[in-house]
């Protein structure tokens, strides 16, 4: 099945006349990569809601913004004066020359002058900021499912067009083959004495060095593995990219024992596929 790395999930929820709101997005990256913005009076929390995200999301570039806001008036709000005296002392010390006042319009607005956290956090609101966690990242993955269907039927056409572009190479196979017989066979004529044994063998080293019936029976073995992974494993966005570059090594060594225009273009068809197919492995889970 196939998962996008890109998603989007929002989720809301009122506790206490809180207002929790949760924003989850992400986009394709190597490895789980966490950006998280939490309010303070859920910061003893953080390892918590972290250990949630990386245990369902598993891999992507994540930004997960959690906000909370008083839906009821509260004299919630505590004034640190011993922390705003000593910024001001400090300020003072800096520049001397300015007024009081001054000072402290500046110390106010740094770190934990002012703060809205009156007590600790309760059970019941990390139960109920689990939940409204879980429901974004539910959200998040039925976004991501969506995207993964988009993807895997981008992806079954490329490999289609290229399991399309190979059954078409059969034709120029023996056609090639023959034309170098005959452009060999014009070049002897003009010779006498010639070893015929020898030539013979010669023509068959050379139809070996043209055969590319292993490179097809590979190309197409690799394809249909693409396709039952895609179908039958669960985040399988590595295992296809592996899968991705053995098809370009089969492409590439079909297209350098071609000596056929007309299999050039059919594997220059089969390499517009491959990036394309690349370029959105990039993008699975």
């Amino acid at each position: 099945m196939i998962l996008s790395m890109t998603g989007f999930g929002r989720a809301e929820g009122v506790f206490e006349g809180k207002k929790i709101s949760i924003d989850i997005k992400s986009l394709n990256s190597k490895s789980f990569d966490l950006n998280i913005k939490i309010p303070l009076r859920y910061k003893e929390k953080e390892f918590e809601v972290r250990k949630i995200l990386n245990d369902r999301i598993i891999r992507g570039k994540v930004d997960c913004y959690i906000n909370i806001e008083n839906l009821e008036e509260t004299n919630d709000v505590k004034i640190n004066r011993s922390l705003i005296d000593s910024y001001m002392n400090e300020l003072k010390n800096i520049a001397s020359d300015g007024p009081d006042f001054e000072y402290l319009k500046m110390a106010v607005r740094l770190p934990d002058a002012i703060t809205s956290r009156p007590d600790e956090l309760g059970e019941g609101e990390w139960e109920a900021l689990a939940k409204i966690v879980n429901t974004a990242v539910d959200k998040f993955q039925d976004f991501r499912k969506t995207e993964g269907n988009i993807l895997h039927e981008e992806l079954e056409r490329n490999i289609k067009n290229i399991d399309k572009s190979l059954a078409e190479v059969v034709p120029y196979e023996q056609v090639r083959i023959d034309a170098v017989k005959e452009r060999y066979m014009k070049i002897l004529k003009e010779f006498e004495n010639v070893d015929e044994t020898r030539f013979y063998q010669e023509m068959a080293y050379f139809t070996e060095k043209l055969d590319i019936q292993e490179e097809k029976v590979r190309l197409s073995q690799h394809l249909k593995y693409y396709s039952e992974v895609m179908e039958n494993e669960d985040f399988n966005g590595k295992k296809l990219g592996f899968i991705s570059q053995e098809i370009g090594r089969e492409i590439n060594t079909l297209g350098s024992k071609a000596n056929h225009s007309e299999i050039q273009k059919l594997v220059v068809m089969m390499k517009d596929d491959l990036e394309k197919i690349k370029e959105q492995t990039l993008n699975v889970l």
